[in-house]
């Protein structure tokens, strides 16, 4: 029984995140509804007409309904994920939010630093290394990150820091492209010495600033929970 209950508890929890992302992602593309639906209808309808052309339409239709649904909740997953994105790339602490959804051997400690301006530095603990994440204009949080460095360096010596830039600016890497620039940095830390440096430095860094008063933007936590299991 117990067994049970978990399992129902877990469907509708993927039920209502499902439904969430639904409304997330029509709200800037608000025609998401008709589009999947009509990706629908044109496969299964090839499909049940190439069945009739055939001789097997019943066969040939359930095929088609099949591929069609699973068309449309490709295309679902695709404009979800660009609408996450979009929702949060000016949002602050929207980098935060995208490092903190991947999976794997990350650790993503927002707003290690923070200005007035909402210009701040987020740090990535990962077999990289140490990668420092800004967020602001590139004359604002060149000294920030160039600070952050110099500190985190005081405690890891001889751990690999990489600075990223996040923004539109030249120079700087747009938002939806973190996660897979993160992904494709060489290793130089073993899982455990990756783990190693996160103890260090939660251990021996100054509490972090805290990010902008208030809760996480609803946008931010809609994406975090959007990427989280579409990219790794």
């Amino acid at each position: 029984m117990a067994k049970d209950s978990t399992t129902k508890k877990k469907r509708f929890a993927w039920v209502g995140q499902m439904r969430d992302n639904y409304r997330m992602t029509k709200e800037v593309y608000p025609s998401l509804g008709l589009t999947m639906f009509g990706i629908f209808i044109v496969i299964f309808g090839i499909g049940l007409a190439a069945g009739f052309l055939i001789g097997n339409p019943i066969t040939f239709g359930l095929l088609g309904a099949s591929l069609g649904l699973l068309g449309a909740m490709w295309f679902f997953s695709r404009r979800a994920m660009k609408a996450a994105y979009r929702q949060v790339e000016d949002q602050p602490g929207g980098a935060a939010a995208v490092a903190e959804s991947m999976r794997g051997n990350w650790s993503t400690t927002p707003a290690v630093a923070i200005t007035k301006n909402q210009d701040m530095v987020h740090r990535i603990v990962g077999r990289p290394g140490v990668i420092l994440i800004s967020e602001g204009p590139p004359s604002r949080v060149k000294h920030m990150l160039s600070g952050e460095k110099k500190r985190t360096q005081r405690y890891i010596p001889e751990t690999p820091i990489i600075e990223l830039q996040i923004g539109t600016e030249e120079g700087q890497i747009p938002i939806n492209e973190l996660q897979k620039r993160l992904s494709k940095m060489p290793k130089a830390l073993t899982p455990a010495e990756a783990t190693d440096v996160r103890r260090r430095l939660d251990a021996t860094a100054q509490q972090p600033a805290s990010v902008p008063k208030g809760p996480m933007p609803k946008s931010a936590k809609a994406a975090k929970s959007q990427m989280r299991g579409r990219m790794g």
